[in-house]
């Protein structure tokens, strides 16, 4: 696992043209000496065994190992006809979670009455909704699930380790608590508010970031690959890394999106944290600045974009496609006592979970699902009177 003070881990992402398995890992071994295995889904680092490196089959991406001339082979490759597309090196990423700040009230009584349901859920108009997303998969890729949560039992909750090392267990807390908010449950064991969504879907908790929070590209790619071959309607990331105003998206998470896309799987994330309004907004971050993944920007209670989070800020960034609530968000929790298993937290982490569960409201309302499904939350955002390079289309509603 990376140390949370280097940006690459030192392998590369290989983007193979037209998803050519086959001719991409020949053309590796040509250029490079690089062994690659290719696989459908499942595989961490620890599992390569003899080989230099795994192709996630449905995505058409590599993962590799690489020395600083295998790496400049491939680089070569990139510029002459043949399967090497692209050639990126491999991001650490992190959970994406602002600090609470007592001007956003994280951490305190929420604004409006949540008695029967938070005012996430009340905000997207999710219980007015007839459709309960029974029948729509959702796969959260996070730092994993609590399994044991007494709010989720009975529930059937498939989950997978993509973390050398560590079991799909959520000992952070961040992916149980974006879980929740997706597909929790409106009536909780343990009383409270209601807080899940779509709370009827099909959860699949992918383990992509470590206990630590912290995880890298590889691991967000297999996540993927797992739910496109699980058919997931819906991938839901709150993680991701800052980018420099004029930085270009990830071409490799750009066509990996793409491809999902065209095997019915959306994949809604995280827009970043690192803005500090009104002084500073800072831009959307890796890889929700891709133009096929749809970001989410979060608002406040009051409607009011948070002071947190990112948007455009310049004409060749992403701006945010829609918003989220984000501040002030109560969901589940790690926690193993009573007290412990829910928390209020905030983060453009707490407003993606929100989308991920309204569009399988929409999927299964209108059996919507890939470009369709992304432009039925598009329509159904709520506009704000905010602009559009902060909250997009505005705020997602389950009921347009």
């Amino acid at each position: 696992m990376p140390d949370q003070s280097e940006t690459t881990t030192g392998r590369y992402l290989v983007l193979l043209e037209g998803g050519s398995v086959a001719a991409g890992a020949r053309e590796m071994s040509r250029v490079a000496g690089i062994t690659a295995t290719a696989t459908v889904e499942s595989v961490t680092a620890g599992q390569w065994g003899a080989s230099d490196g795994v192709i996630f089959h449905d995505l058409g991406i590599a993962l590799v190992d690489a020395d600083p001339d295998q790496a400049s082979a491939l680089a070569r490759a990139v510029d002459r006809p043949g399967p090497i597309a692209v050639v990126e090196p491999e991001r650490v990423v992190r959970a994406i979670a602002a600090p609470a700040t007592e001007d956003t009230g994280a951490g305190g009584a929420a604004v409006v009455d949540e008695s029967a349901f938070t005012w996430g859920l009340q905000a997207v108009g999710a219980p007015l909704s007839t459709a309960s997303g029974a029948g729509v998969r959702i796969a959260v890729l996070d730092t994993g699930f609590t399994t044991d949560h007494p709010d989720f039992a009975g529930r059937t909750v498939l989950t997978h380790s993509f973390v050398e090392g560590e079991t799909a267990e959520d000992a952070h807390g961040h992916g149980t608590h974006c879980a929740g908010s997706a597909a929790g449950p409106r009536e909780p064991a343990s009383g409270g508010p209601g807080y899940g969504v779509a709370h009827e879907a099909e959860l699949y908790a992918g383990k992509v970031l470590a206990n630590s929070g912290l995880g890298a590209d590889g691991g967000i790619l297999a996540g993927i690959a797992w739910a496109v071959a699980n058919g997931c309607a819906v991938v839901s990331m709150s993680l991701g890394a800052a980018v420099r105003p004029g930085t270009p998206h990830s071409q490799v998470f750009e066509q990996a999106a793409q491809r999902a896309l065209a095997r019915n799987t959306l994949i809604v994330a995280a827009a970043g944290n690192e803005s500090r309004r009104p002084d500073v907004v800072a831009p959307v971050g890796h890889p929700a600045n891709c133009p096929s993944i749809l970001s989410v920007g979060a608002i406040d209670e009051r409607r009011a974009t948070a002071p947190f989070s990112c948007g455009s800020v310049d004409t060749t960034g992403q701006v945010d496609d829609v918003a989220g609530p984000g501040v002030n968000v109560y969901s589940s929790w790690n926690g193993r006592t009573p007290g412990t298993r829910h928390k209020r937290t905030q983060g453009t982490s707490m407003a993606t979970p929100h989308v991920a569960g309204v569009a399988a409201l929409l999927a299964q309302r209108h059996g919507a699902r890939g470009w369709e499904l992304w432009a039925r939350l598009m329509q159904s955002g709520h506009r704000l009177g905010l602009p559009s390079t902060d909250v997009g289309a505005g705020l997602v509603q389950a009921c347009p």
